[in-house]
């Protein structure tokens, strides 16, 4: 990859895989990742419009981690995706971590990238993140959702 495409939209590395969990099943799924030899790094409930109990997990010293969302409210954009997968959790999002969000959302609208968000958000643990939908471009559906997220960039 060339040194202006690293630079531009500032990506880094794979930063979390969100895995959605039914209301109820979010301790369960937390013991069998501990079991996995994963330890819990941060849990917080995500109130406005995400509403959602999020647990996340490290394996070894690595930066990548796996997010565990469980649904605090029917409302939560979560609780939504679980129901469209037939009642069944599993891959939320993939989120890719980035040294200036502002820059990347702006790199990426401008590169005709689909984002949910109108500008980047307070997201949990200190950070700031938009989401770009799963129709990614208007020629390449990746099928996922994204979070782009940059670590300790709010107060």
């Amino acid at each position: 990859m060339s040194d202006e495409l690293k630079q531009i939209p500032g990506f880094l590395f794979f930063d979390h895989v969100a895995v959605s969990v039914r209301p109820g099943e979010l301790e369960a799924h937390v013991a069998a990742y501990r079991a996995l030899g994963f330890c819990e790094v941060h849990r917080e409930d995500v109130l406005g419009s995400d509403q959602v109990r999020e647990v996340l997990l490290q394996v070894g010293d690595g930066p990548n981690l796996v997010q565990l969302l469980e649904p605090l409210t029917p409302e939560s954009p979560v609780a939504k995706q679980i129901e469209k997968n037939g009642g069944r959790g599993g891959l939320a999002h993939v989120a890719l971590r980035v040294s200036g969000i502002q820059k990347a959302f702006d790199y990426l609208k401008e590169k005709g990238f689909k984002i949910i968000d109108k500008a980047p958000r307070k997201g949990s643990r200190g950070t700031t993140v938009f989401f770009i939908h799963p129709k990614t471009t208007e020629t390449a559906a990746f099928g996922y959702l994204i979070e782009v997220v940059e670590e300790g960039s709010h107060a």
